[in-house]
């Protein structure tokens, strides 16, 4: 965890990514945690589309996201310029009684 958000701090989004392929194929635990500071790195690097991809691979591993998770990927697509995607997780969030 602490290396993934390490790159989110240092803008190193690529990074981000490949340790969280190497921490998967090692068979590690990934957990919400993990994958918000994943989600960090991409809106830091500017990755809207990467960011919103991973949360559909969080949800089909069955890993439980929360708000600091929605929130980052909410930032990725303002950052991205992408409102509509930005309005669709916020509803999302709204469904599951976040906000």
């Amino acid at each position: 965890n602490a290396a993934v958000s390490a790159c989110g701090k240092g803008f190193e989004w690529a990074t981000a990514l490949q340790l969280l392929v190497e921490m998967a194929s090692a068979r590690v635990q990934l957990n919400t945690i993990t994958y918000s500071a994943a989600v960090s790195a991409f809106e830091k690097g500017g990755q809207w589309a990467t960011a919103l991809s991973l949360l559909v691979q969080v949800a089909s591993a069955r890993v439980e996201l929360d708000t600091i998770t929605y929130d980052a990927a909410v930032s990725a697509c303002e950052t991205g310029g992408e409102c509509v995607q930005a309005l669709r997780l916020l509803v999302e969030m709204a469904c599951a009684e976040w906000i």
